[in-house]
């Protein structure tokens, strides 16, 4: 399974169609510039394709905090559910530790819904630990 990055246009519309599934709420003819506005802070989308389909996708950033030092935050992960228990989520997991490992990054961090059981297990096996709760407000709707 080779992982590669989305850099080009064609490369991140390709991958929409998966991040939706994600992020119902985006839109198709914002989401190239969005994830551009994104990719200018450092986030970046690594990918799994198969017969010509994006089937699974991680996307993330670096950054450094006085909390944990320099770390890989995941965004975004996500697989096409008629795909999934293939391995893809589990080896996109292994590219994003080994790229983590590469830039020196202390730790890798990422937010789950309480609902995503499946996501968990996967978690769990890659060898996460549930640390923290996060809480958000919402400041405009």
């Amino acid at each position: 399974m080779k992982c590669s990055e989305a850099k080009t246009d064609e490369e991140i519309l390709k991958c929409f169609p998966i991040m939706k599934l994600l992020r119902p709420h985006l839109a198709e003819d914002e989401f190239l510039d969005k994830v551009r506005r994104q990719m200018s802070g450092g986030y970046r989308i690594v990918y799994i394709e198969t017969d010509g389909d994006i089937c699974s996708l991680g996307g993330f950033r670096v950054g450094e905090f006085l909390a944990w030092g320099k770390i890989l935050y995941l965004d975004d992960l996500i697989t096409d559910p008629s795909k999934k228990r293939n391995g893809y989520a589990g080896r996109i997991f292994d590219w994003l530790e080994e790229e983590a490992s590469r830039l020196e990054c202390d730790e890798i961090h990422l937010d789950t819904g309480h609902q995503r059981h499946d996501a968990h297990r996967l978690y769990l096996n890659k060898g996460f630990l549930f640390s923290s709760h996060h809480v958000s407000k919402v400041l405009k709707e």
